[in-house]
């Protein structure tokens, strides 16, 4: 490809002769989401239990690809305590899924005991409810 000028443009992603480059990120930074659970009810329809180590849905409608590294900071019912979570995209549901389902990924916890520990607290507020048949925002 040429320049206006009809000299050979620079391959893309390079810079002409005298001009700095650009570093290009490797790697992006894992997005870092608030989320806060008000009430058991929206706890209920965003629990994972399908993860073996827990996971929850976050409603968003950024593209994200299974494995990129989502950085929770969670706040659960009536607790005071933020609780982060390094997690990773388990789950992805689309724009306009069937089921009139709500956009957004299941994000899973990582394998320590720290976030056992949290996926224990979620599973105690939940209760019995948590083998309900009632539908929740994934499955």
């Amino acid at each position: 490809m040429t320049d206006p000028t009809g000299r050979m443009a620079p391959p893309a992603g390079t810079a002409p002769a005298g001009v700095p480059a650009t570093p290009v990120a490797s790697a992006a930074r894992p997005s870092v989401i608030q989320l806060v659970f008000r009430e058991k009810g929206a706890l209920y329809a965003a629990y994972m239990p399908v993860f073996s180590d827990g996971g929850l849905f976050v409603p968003t409608v950024r593209d994200y690809k299974l494995g990129e590294d989502i950085y929770l900071l969670l706040s659960l019912p009536e607790d005071p305590q933020r609780y982060p979570v390094a997690g990773k995209v388990g789950w992805i549901t689309p724009a306009n899924a069937s089921g009139g389902r709500t956009q957004g990924v299941g994000v899973r916890f990582p394998t320590d005991e720290k976030t056992r520990g949290l996926k224990l607290k979620i599973e105690e507020i939940l209760g019995t409810s948590i083998s309900s048949a009632k539908p929740t925002q994934t499955i």
